[in-house]
């Protein structure tokens, strides 16, 4: 449990040089078929997640009359104080447990139904500016129940879409990536890898196993909400109080102000409702039924979204040498939760380096996509069955920051070493057989004809 994968222990051990491969090889791997989307399929995976939220809410409200009837011989008559305590602790444990993963397939369904990648004519239709759906046809009907879902766990609907959407143009670009983007060196006032000793890097990372806990802690249960209130770990070319709720935030283009609005809305109204709940039935009720859930679902979410991206063995590149190719393959999928993962977070773990080559493909159809594309990227395919838990301690640890220098980097840990090595001679050949960056900007805006991006 608490050791690295073979697939990541062997990806260490391999110096990295970019894939040659091509998108046409890609999309040429993935039968046409698996593009289609099915109407009343993608509305029964949306009827089963709210039928999950609402039959976990129902269990819920029988927990205090089953330990109270001390029903089923759960707790016996003439126990101790104890007994109906313990009952009553491990049955609201099991609710919070369900019912949190339950609140964050609402977050993933939303996620993989709503995003879509930069508009290259040559990978998919031309998509409205918040991005097009992946599960029905309509704009309409997969903008109203993703606004509804995502509201539900106050997650801000068209502002986050928005955002992701300029996530996937951009994936693992120092500059232009939108979230998860390193701290650099010059961040933590280090002096220069030639000059740095083993003191400097002590004196800003070194901390006791108990201080890293509280710090993940932290990121964990209030990540999403620093991320989506003051850019924490966002795109360092916004100003400070850039955020996701104002429609004058540097995020947005003019014509993305209403959905701005709208969203902020849909918060404000759910939060009402919740007050309304809190003030009828108790606060004790509100922490127990939708808080603690809510906030499991913020880790889920945080815990997920961390690891698609922040892993010592995978680069980031900077303008001259980023390409959609070279960003999109440049994410891991995971098993995060085994089945449960699978089932409830609809493939985003599992399935991430798909979702971002083919994000206009159904999330059903990624299984089998990324089945298509393994062959392809070959040993660019990445995948750590490193136990996700000790992958995100690992993660938290050992990516601290990037070098303010260099084309493609890779995370340095508390020690200021990197993790792995670029290959021998890479950059040279990069830079003969690499895109202008022009081309590549164009690439990133869905600009070029079909024969000149492929």
């Amino acid at each position: 449990m608490f050791k690295n994968g073979p697939e990541y222990e062997e990806r260490l051990a391999r110096p990295y040089a970019p894939p040659t491969i091509t998108l046409k090889e890609l999309h040429a791997a993935v039968p046409k078929h698996l593009l289609q989307k099915s109407a009343l399929r993608s509305a029964g995976y949306i009827a089963r997640d709210v039928a999950f939220v609402a039959a976990f809410f129902c269990c819920a409200a029988y927990i205090e009359p089953l330990v109270a009837s001390r029903a089923w011989g759960l707790v016996p008559a003439g126990a101790g104080w104890w007994r109906p305590a313990v009952v009553r602790a491990l049955l609201w444990t099991a609710y919070w447990w369900w019912q949190g993963i339950a609140f964050t397939s609402f977050f993933c369904i939303v996620c993989v139904d709503s995003m879509g990648v930069a508009r290259v004519r040559a990978l998919t239709v031309s998509v409205p500016q918040l991005g097009h759906g992946t599960l029905f046809k309509s704009w309409w009907a997969n903008n109203v129940p993703g606004f509804l879902l995502d509201t539900f766990v106050l997650a801000p609907f068209f502002a986050w879409k928005a955002s992701h959407n300029a996530h996937h143009k951009a994936v693992n670009s120092v500059e232009r990536d939108e979230n998860y983007v390193p701290a650099l060196r010059s961040e933590f006032s280090l002096p220069p890898p030639k000059r740095a000793t083993t003191a400097d890097y002590a004196e800003v990372f070194e901390e006791t196993p108990l201080f890293t806990m509280v710090r993940m802690f932290v990121m964990q249960a209030m990540g999403w909400w620093l991320y989506l209130s003051v850019n924490k770990l966002g795109s360092k070319m916004y100003p400070k109080g850039t955020n996701h709720f104002s429609p004058y935030s540097a995020l947005w283009k003019k014509e993305q102000r209403f959905g701005i609005v709208i969203s902020d809305i849909g918060l404000i109204a759910m939060m009402s409702l919740l007050y309304l709940f809190a003030r009828t039935y108790g606060w004790k009720a509100f922490v127990a039924y939708y808080f603690i859930p809510y906030m499991l679902c913020n880790h889920w979410i945080v815990m997920v979204t961390f690891l698609h991206h922040s892993d010592p063995t995978i680069p980031h590149f900077r303008k001259e040498e980023w390409s959609f190719l070279r960003g999109a393959s440049s994410t891991v999928d995971r098993p995060t939760l085994g089945w449960i993962g699978r089932f409830f977070f609809h493939n985003v773990s599992h399935d991430h380096v798909a979702h971002h080559f083919f994000s206009h493909i159904p999330f059903y159809n990624q299984p089998a996509v990324t089945e298509a594309i393994k062959g392809v990227l070959r040993e660019h395919y990445n995948y750590d069955s490193t136990n996700t838990f000790y992958a995100l301690y690992r993660s938290f640890t050992e990516c601290c920051f990037i070098e303010d220098d260099g084309s493609i980097v890779f995370y340095c840990g508390r020690e200021g070493q990197t993790q792995r090595a670029l290959a021998e001679g890479v950059v040279e050949e990069i830079k003969e057989k690499g895109w202008s960056q022009e081309h590549q900007d164009q690439l990133a805006e869905g600009m070029l004809s079909d024969s000149t991006a492929l």
